[in-house]
C-alpha cells in the first residue's frame, strides 16, 4: 500500500517582504524534498503576507507577488505545491497556485470573501467562480482558501461530490480566545460531511493588531486529527495518508452525498485536472516521520502566548531592537513588562518609574522588584519637577479656577513627554500599558499614558490581566510579578489615596458589562434585563461611547478578544 505524504509550512511571513517570504517557501521547498512529500501546502497569500489592505491598489504591488511567485515556480523542480498568492487576470484575485515541476498547473479562486470583523476582502478582490478537483500522485485533491471552509456545504462540498479524497484548505485566520478550538471543531465537521481527509494549513506570526496563531491541521474522514502544527510558532507538519480509507468510509456512509447545495453553487464551474497520475516515491525511499503528540494550550497560556508572539513581531518587523515602559508598579505594567522580556529579551527592555508627589513608595519599590525579578534594565526619573514646572507656568490661567482633573491628566502627561524623549534619544519603542477595561470607559490620559507606539494589552479586560499575571508565575514558580503588586488595590496615584474605583465599577462588575455592551452588542435594556444594575449599566455605557475619540488615538494593540477596539468595532465618534 502506497500512502499520500502530505506536507504543510507553517510559516510567519511579513506583509510586503516579498524576498523574506520568498526565502522562507524556498527554505522549507529543501526540506520537503528531502522528506518525500506528495504535495507541499503553504499559507493564503504566502508571497506577499497577510492581511495586505490597500497596498493592493499599487499595480508594483502585485507586480511583485507576482515575480515572488515565477521565481517560485522556477524553483519546484520536483514538488507539487500550493502557494497563496494574488492573482491579476480582469481584476485581482485571492488565489491558490497550484504548482508543479516549474509549471503552474492551476489556480483556484477564492470564492467567499470575508467582509466583516477585521476583514475588507470584497473591497479589493473578485469572487472566483470554480470549484477545480486535481488530481496528484493519483490523489484526488480540492483546493480551498480559508473562508471557502466556513460554510457548511461550500466549495469544499462540490469538490468532494466531484470525487475530491483530500480537501487543501490554505488559511490566514486571526486568533482570538476560543478561535483556535472552533476551528478545530469546524474542520472535524468538514472532513465528516465531505467524507474526505482535510489539510488545515493556517498562517502564524502577528500583523500589526492580528496574530496568527498556527495550529495547522491533518484529520481523516472521520474528523479525527492525524497531526497538528504547533500554536504560534512556525513549522513544518508531515502526515502519511491512506487515501484508500476514503472509499471505505464513502461505502459505509453513503448519506454523505446528500448535502443539498446552495443557490449559488450553480454558477460555479467544476473542473478537473491531472497533474500527476502516480507517486515517484516509494514508501520505503521516504524517511520516516516521527510521531509529534498532539497538545493543546489551556486558554492562560493561549492567550499570553499570543501577546508575546504579536509583540514580538511588532518590535521586530517594524526595525525595532529595545522597549521602554513605564513601570508604575501595578499589574498591568508588570504584566507588559514580562510579555516583552518574554518575547524580545531582557536586555532588550527599559523599565522606567516616573514618581511624582503622590506615588506611594511601594509603588517605586514594586517596580524595582519587578525589574530586578525579570531582568530588565531600570530607570528613576522623578517628574516632580516637571509637575511643579507646568503648575508656576499655567498658575496665571488657572488662577480663578478650582484644582481637577486636569492637575492629574498634567502628571499622567509629565510622564508621557519623558517617556516619548527616551523614546526620541535611543530609538526605544514606547509599548503603553492601557488594559480593556480602561480603554473601554476612557479611563486614560491623552498624550499621557496613552503615549507610545503599540498598545500590547489594549484588548485585554483587567480581570484578565490578573489571570495572566497569576499564570506568568505559575510557570516561573515564584513571584516572578511581585504578590505585592498584584494584591494592592489599583490606582492612578495622581491625587491623595486615588483608587480605580473612584472613577469606575470595581472590575468584576465592570468586565461583564463591558463583554456584553462591547463586544456582543447588546443594548442598555438588555443588560437591565440580565440583572445588570441600571444606574452602573448606564453610566458604563456613557463612558464607552464618550471615549470613542480617545481610541481612535491610541496605538495599535493585539487582538484577543472576538471584538476589538480598531479593525473590528468602527464606530462614528460624533454620534
Amino acid at each position: 500500500m502506497s500512502l499520500f505524504r502530505i506536507g504543510m509550512a507553517q510559516v510567519n511571513t511579513t506583509v510586503g517582504d516579498f524576498a523574506g517570504n520568498r526565502n522562507k517557501i524556498l527554505e522549507v521547498m529543501s526540506r520537503a524534498r528531502e522528506s518525500g512529500v506528495d504535495l507541499l501546502t503553504f499559507p493564503e497569500l504566502a508571497t506577499c503576507g497577510y492581511p495586505p489592505e490597500d497596498l493592493l491598489f499599487k499595480p508594483a504591488f502585485i507586480r511583485e507577488n507576482r515575480r515572488c511567485l515565477d521565481e517560485i515556480i522556477e524553483r519546484s523542480s520536483g514538488l507539487t505545491l500550493v502557494v497563496g498568492f494574488v492573482d491579476e487576470r480582469d481584476g485581482i484575485y485571492n488565489a491558490a497556485a497550484v504548482i508543479h515541476d516549474k509549471k503552474l498547473a492551476g489556480v483556484y479562486h477564492k470564492i467567499y470573501l470575508p467582509n466583516y470583523g477585521v476583514f475588507d476582502e470584497r473591497r479589493y478582490f473578485k469572487q472566483g467562480n470554480e470549484c477545480p478537483v486535481f488530481t496528484i500522485a493519483g490523489a484526488r485533491i480540492g483546493v480551498n482558501v480559508c473562508e471557502d471552509m466556513w460554510f457548511d456545504i461550500g466549495p469544499h462540498a462540490i469538490q468532494s461530490l466531484s470525487g475530491a479524497e483530500l480537501i487543501v484548505a490554505i488559511s490566514a485566520s486571526p486568533y482570538h480566545k476560543g478561535k483556535t478550538q472552533l476551528r478545530i471543531l469546524m474542520m472535524a465537521d468538514r472532513a465528516r460531511s465531505d467524507a474526505a481527509f482535510v489539510i488545515y494549513n493556517n498562517l502564524v506570526g502577528g500583523q500589526d493588531e492580528l496574530v496568527f496563531d498556527g495550529t495547522s491541521l491533518v484529520l481523516d474522514p472521520e474528523g479525527q486529527i492525524l497531526a497538528m502544527g504547533k500554536q504560534f510558532e512556525e513549522d513544518f507538519i508531515l502526515a502519511d495518508l491512506d487515501i484508500g480509507a476514503v472509499k471505505q468510509t464513502r461505502r459505509n456512509n453513503p448519506g454523505w452525498q446528500e448535502n443539498s447545495l446552495p443557490p449559488e453553487a450553480k454558477r460555479w464551474r467544476k473542473t478537473r485536472t491531472i497533474i500527476s497520475k502516480a507517486s515517484s516515491i516509494h514508501d520505503a525511499d521516504r524517511p520516516p516521520i516521527d510521531k509529534r503528540p498532539v497538545n493543546m494550550q489551556g486558554w492562560a497560556e493561549e492567550v499570553y502566548n499570543a501577546l508575546v508572539l504579536g509583540t514580538r513581531d511588532y518590535i521586530h518587523k517594524n526595525g525595532f531592537e529595545k522597549v521602554v515602559i513605564g513601570l508604575s508598579g501595578g499589574v498591568d505594567s508588570s504584566l507588559v513588562a514580562a510579555i516583552a522580556a518574554d518575547a524580545i529579551g531582557p536586555s532588550n527592555v527599559i523599565g522606567v518609574t516616573m514618581p511624582s508627589r503622590y506615588s506611594s513608595a511601594g509603588s517605586v519599590s514594586d517596580s524595582e522588584l519587578l525589574a530586578k525579578n525579570i531582568g530588565i534594565e531600570f530607570l528613576k526619573i522623578p517628574i516632580e519637577p516637571v509637575f511643579k514646572a507646568y503648575l508656576d507656568t499655567l498658575s496665571t490661567a488657572f488662577k480663578d479656577a478650582e484644582p481637577n482633573v486636569t492637575e492629574e491628566n498634567l502628571q499622567a502627561r509629565a510622564r508621557g513627554n519623558t517617556i516619548m524623549a527616551l523614546s526620541n534619544k535611543f530609538n526605544w519603542l514606547v509599548l503603553t500599558t492601557g488594559n480593556k477595561s480602561e480603554m473601554s470607559t476612557g479611563y486614560a490620559t491623552l498624550y499621557g499614558d496613552m503615549a507610545g507606539g503599540f498598545a500590547v494589552i489594549k484588548d485585554v479586560p483587567k480581570t484578565l490581566v490578573y489571570e495572566l499575571c497569576r499564570y506568568r508565575n505559575s510557570i516561573a514558580e515564584s513571584d516572578l510579578i511581585p504578590s505585592t503588586v498584584i494584591d494592592k488595590p489599583p490606582s492612578a496615584e495622581l491625587r491623595p489615596d486615588q483608587k480605580d474605583t473612584d472613577s469606575l465599577p470595581p472590575y468584576d462588575v465592570l468586565d461583564p458589562i463591558l463583554v456584553a455592551y462591547v463586544e456582543e452588542d447588546q443594548d442598555i435594556q438588555q443588560l437591565i434585563e440580565q440583572g445588570f444594575d441600571e444606574e452602573t449599566v448606564r453610566r458604563v455605557a456613557r463612558m464607552v461611547d464618550a471615549s470613542e475619540y480617545k481610541r481612535r488615538q491610541a496605538p495599535p494593540g493585539i487582538k484577543i478578544t472576538p471584538k476589538a477596539f480598531g479593525r473590528d468595532r468602527r464606530l462614528p465618534i460624533t454620534n
